[in-house]
């Protein structure tokens, strides 16, 4: 009863900032990104590789799970809430993408996480920065379709 009377900026005035804070993790996260694809040989034997390695593969999995566990569910939320129907089913290709990438990004986490053998982490990096890239298209896609086109009706 009390979530019925809460007006439309109440309620999604806090996606604006889970989605914010977010995209903010993604941020950190291509810093991180970018600072090992400069690296042009991996040395195991330097531990400032395998640090920077390891800190990549956890905001990796901290921005992956961000967004499974709190940014998608919420602006499904939205949709379902605001009913709309075609914003549901038009951000079901891009989730079908994100979905996709999500294996190829575990992969690669749980293959550093668990290796110092950095033998094919160019190689590696290159085709992680290709997933990336179409995640990164497909949940701006994603938010735009369910969440800005409410922008409107949440003011």
């Amino acid at each position: 009863m009390l979530e019925n009377c809460k007006s439309a900026k109440e309620r999604w005035g806090g996606v604006n900032d889970i989605v914010d804070r977010w995209l903010q993790e993604r941020q950190e996260l291509l810093v991180g990104y970018c600072g090992l694809s400069e690296v042009k040989s991996f040395d195991e034997n330097n531990s400032d590789h395998s640090q920077k390695i390891r800190h990549f593969c956890q905001t990796l999995m901290d921005y992956i799970s961000a967004g499974h566990f709190e940014v998608y569910d919420q602006l499904i939320k939205e949709g379902r809430d605001f009913d709309d129907k075609d914003a549901l089913e038009a951000a079901s290709k891009p989730y079908e993408i994100i979905d996709a990438t999500t294996e190829k990004l575990l992969d690669f986490n749980d293959k550093y996480q668990e290796t110092d053998d950095l033998s094919s982490l160019v190689n590696d990096l290159s085709q992680i920065g290709q997933q990336l890239e179409s995640r990164f298209e497909a949940e701006d896609k994603m938010i735009a379709i369910l969440h800005v086109s409410h922008k409107d009706m949440v003011a």
